[in-house]
């Protein structure tokens, strides 16, 4: 670690999916942990918005590492002026939260950050995660409770799916030892498996039949905006997200989890079990 110790760590989206378990395993190790927020809650939350400089200074003070996640209403850009703020206070790691992917496709903002992180001089460390299985227990999680149905535009193709707990996990460790992580790119992932299959589970765990539609792109995208009421950006962001399953780039699997944390990956049918009240009706 740097120093003697990690003394304080700033946590941007501090409660997400990913977020949320990363600080609770951060303050179960006995790290000081800041959640930077816009809106903040509760103890050690503070004001940060990366568009309001008057933000920075409280957030980055006495701290070395952070853990940084893009809002999905920001542009890279939007980003880094207070990355550059933290980096001239004393900031010296950043453990990016990117999308798999985005070594081959430099039009993402995640690319973009990963980019300036490699010139900026900091120390980083990259999580290019896979699929979550939370997206099915929330974003897509009223089609399965209300509808008993899974309606993304996948094919018959694989997607590796991954816990954001396992995420979490892999993110925790690069954040309590920096130099053992220093300019590494983590792809946590867990088993690849295809909707069907999925469905398959979901049946088993909730004790009725489960079916994957296979919607075509226009369908599905008609389906996301009547019924699940998603914005146009959403819509565009979901049909690309599954797209790489429809035509079989989604499959990619690593043994990255084990490597980092010493266990295996969390199973698809452990995190339904776990999270299965998000698709019980009543």
């Amino acid at each position: 670690m740097y120093g003697t110790h990690v003394a304080v760590i700033l946590v941007t989206g501090a409660t997400g999916n990913v977020g949320a378990p990363l600080v609770d395993h951060l303050r179960a190790a006995g790290v000081a942990v800041r959640s930077g927020c816009r809106n903040p809650r509760g103890a050690g939350s503070v004001r940060f918005d990366f568009r309001d400089a008057s933000t920075w200074p409280a957030a980055f003070a006495g701290v070395e590492v952070m853990f940084l996640i893009r809002p999905p209403d920001l542009t890279a850009a939007d980003l880094l002026p207070a990355l550059t703020a933290g980096r001239a206070t004393g900031l010296r790691h950043v453990v990016l939260l990117s999308v798999q992917g985005a070594g081959r496709v430099p039009i993402l903002p995640h690319a973009r950050l990963e980019r300036w992180l490699r010139g900026s001089g900091l120390g980083w460390t990259i999580i290019r995660p896979s699929y979550f299985d939370q997206n099915l227990s929330t974003v897509f999680a009223a089609d399965i409770r209300d509808r008993d149905v899974i309606a993304v535009p996948a094919g018959r193709g694989r997607t590796a799916f991954v816990d954001t707990h396992d995420v979490a996990a892999v993110s925790v460790a690069a954040l309590l030892d920096p130099p053992a992580h220093r300019r590494r790119v983590w792809t946590p992932t867990g088993p690849a498996r295809t909707y069907d299959e999925v469905a398959a589970i979901l049946t088993a765990e909730l004790g009725r039949p489960i079916r994957y539609l296979r919607p075509g792109i226009a369908t599905y995208a008609r389906h996301a905006r009547r019924q699940l009421r998603m914005p146009p950006s959403m819509i565009a962001i979901t049909t690309v997200l599954h797209g790489t399953a429809r035509v079989g780039l989604a499959a990619f699997e690593t043994d990255d989890v084990r490597t980092v944390t010493g266990r295996a990956p969390a199973t698809f049918a452990e995190f339904a079990h776990r999270e299965r009240a998000a698709w019980m009706r009543g």
